[in-house]
Order: structure tokens, then C-alpha cells, then sequence
């Protein structure tokens, strides 16, 4: 990624902060409409999974010009996502359903650069989880 594209997913993150549940809801809606079965993975209370999942997000953000320092914990994400039954398809219907929320968050904020610097920030989180996760225990 690029500096700019750095500082482009971190002032957009910004903007989401303050509508940080309502993000996390409309996210796991859209994730949920774009493939049912993965609610069947979520166990527990989903406004709980929201903040955490907002938190885990805020943690990448923030480190995405020391990617280094996450790596280890971004490996094990992805080592303990295997053990919930998520699957390499699962990435990209997550990815669909955080660009939309992100869209819905933003509006007009969340121009074509904006995007393009989140597509290619997911990428390389959801590559290095996925890389872990086949990587025999």
C-alpha cells in the first residue's frame, strides 16, 4: 500500500468511528443477505462480536504503515478463524459486505481512491489470515 493510501483508509476509518455500532450492524446485515449460512458461525451476542469487530479493524487501520508489528496477531486471526468454520470464500463475501458498509457510512466521502485503499488494505489482511490458516498446526 501506498502512504497515501494509508492516509486514506485512516481519515475514512475516522469518519466511521463515531457510527461505530450502527456500522457494525449494517455490516453484519449485509454479510448475512449476501450469504446466510454464515450466521450459523456466529455464536453469542452479535452487538458484542460488533465491537470487537470494530476494535479488531481499529487495530489494523491503525497499524497499516507498521504492518510488522500485526502480522503475528493477523496469522493467528486467521489460524482461530479455521477453527470457526470459516472457509477462503467466506473472505470475499466479507469483503463485499465491509466495502458496502463502508459506501453506506461514508457516502459521497467514499470516493473511488477511498475504496481502492480499502480493497487493497483487506487484501493484504485477509491474505496473510488466509496464507496462516492453511498452514498445517
Amino acid at each position: 500500500m501506498t502512504p497515501q493510501q494509508i492516509m486514506l483508509v485512516k481519515d475514512s476509518w475516522k469518519k466511521v468511528m463515531p457510527i461505530s455500532d450502527t456500522a457494525a450492524e449494517l455490516f453484519y446485515g449485509k454479510l448475512f443477505a449476501l450469504d446466510p449460512s454464515v450466521k450459523s458461525l456466529f455464536k453469542g451476542d452479535m452487538k458484542e462480536q460488533g465491537r470487537k469487530l470494530m476494535s479488531m479493524i481499529t487495530v489494523a487501520v491503525n497499524a497499516l504503515d507498521r504492518l510488522d508489528t500485526i502480522v503475528p496477531a493477523v496469522q493467528e486471526l486467521g489460524r482461530r478463524h479455521t477453527g470457526y468454520g470459516v472457509k477462503d470464500a467466506h473472505y470475499d463475501t466479507v469483503a463485499a459486505a465491509l466495502l458496502w458498509t463502508l459506501g453506506q457510512g461514508l457516502g459521497e466521502a467514499f470516493t473511488g481512491d477511498v475504496k481502492q485503499a480499502w480493497v487493497d488494505a483487506y487484501t493484504v489482511l485477509a491474505s496473510t489470515m488466509k496464507q496462516a490458516a492453511s498452514v498445517p498446526a
